[in-house]
């Protein structure tokens, strides 16, 4: 599709974590000076330091953002929409867009991992959708359909339907959506952002060839895992 538009603004961490980590960093200030100035014994406030400096560490690694663009045409390839690994590569019903088999890929995201979605093709977005649910392990099969998840349905230039599916885990409880319905799409753009473990779906045409294998590490933006027909 043509020249990529990038719109990604160049942050190191992500601007959804921006408020929670200052406001910490703010509390840490705080509830230490008060251990320090306020008790004779100093012990309480190195213990503290060193839980609430871990505690902040975690989450600065968690809201890390790299500046990523892909390197190459674009042209009939799909991307890691994900950092994590490999779940699910199989022919799957999806029965509430579609009403047939699909390639689906599935990327889980620990804790650990960059939580930034990317669009995986370039093209447009046909619609977005949020459906509540539960809060399963997000590993599970079951996780794709009842935990709470957004659906983003793109369509390339070529009038292929890819829909991209964010899920929930059993620790996320908040799935930010940036796609808006209408609006032209790339890869190396945010799609979203998913907080704490949680996994991304993707269904394909049966006529996609996958590249990946199952347990594959993937970087978002930058590992292709099929190839369109």
């Amino acid at each position: 599709m043509g020249e990529r538009i990038k719109k990604l603004k160049k942050i190191r961490i992500h601007r959804e974590g921006t408020n929670e980590l200052t406001l910490s960093a703010l509390s840490i200030i705080v509830i230490g000076s008060f251990l320090w100035y306020g008790l004779d014994v100093k012990l309480p406030f190195w213990l503290f330091l060193v839980v609430a400096l871990s505690a902040w560490f975690i989450a600065l690694n968690f809201y890390r953002c790299p500046i990523r663009y892909f390197n190459g045409d674009t042209d009939k390839l799909v991307v890691a929409p994900a950092d994590g690994k490999i779940v699910v590569v199989e022919e799957a019903e999806e029965n509430t867009y579609f009403h047939d088999k699909r390639l689906m890929i599935s990327i889980f995201m620990s804790p650990l991992n960059v939580h930034a979605n990317w669009y995986p093709v370039d093209g447009k977005v046909k619609f977005v959708k949020h459906f509540n649910g539960n809060y399963h392990k997000a590993w599970l099969p079951k996780a794709s359909e009842e935990n709470e998840h957004a659906d983003i349905m793109i369509t390339t230039a070529d009038g292929q339907d890819i829909l991209v599916r964010q899920i929930a885990g059993a620790l996320a409880r908040r799935i930010v959506t940036y796609a808006k319905d209408g609006e032209e799409c790339y890869i190396d753009e945010h799609l979203g952002f998913i907080k704490l473990g949680s996994r991304v779906d993707v269904y394909l045409p049966l006529s996609a060839k996958a590249c990946i294998t199952m347990d594959q590490p993937t970087t978002g933006d930058q590992t292709v895992i099929a190839k369109l027909a």
